[in-house]
């Protein structure tokens, strides 16, 4: 292993896709404070800890994964602040309310 705790094979593998591993090890070691950090700056930390993690592992539909994981709290955090309102919700989030209805459905929220 070595300062990134990461297997040799993995770290020969990012350097093959461009990837510098002194930046890397940088942006795992230096990021603002908690209280700094936007939810870009988290979902980008967390990509960055998901890619270094792979393992050597290939992945496809990183992108469709990431919005699953994201949608299902965001639906349900805007419905907490909403109270419930379905129609408040949609304007909030810009989706037409069917959309949203068959969203909520799709993550088992009604």
């Amino acid at each position: 292993m070595n300062s990134l705790n990461m297997d040799p094979s993995l770290l020969s593998e990012i350097s093959s896709n461009g990837m510098d591993i002194s930046t890397l090890k940088q942006q795992f070691t230096s990021s603002p404070s908690p209280a700094q950090k936007t939810l870009r700056d988290h979902v980008e930390y967390a990509m960055r800890n998901y890619f270094a993690n792979l393992n050597g592992e290939q992945v496809t539909n990183v992108y469709d994964m990431v919005l699953a994981e994201i949608e299902g709290p965001l639906l349900e955090v805007v419905l907490e602040y909403t109270r419930g309102n379905q129609t408040r919700a949609s304007e909030i989030l810009g989706l037409n309310r069917g959309t949203l209805r068959k969203k909520l459905k799709d993550h088992g929220l009604m």
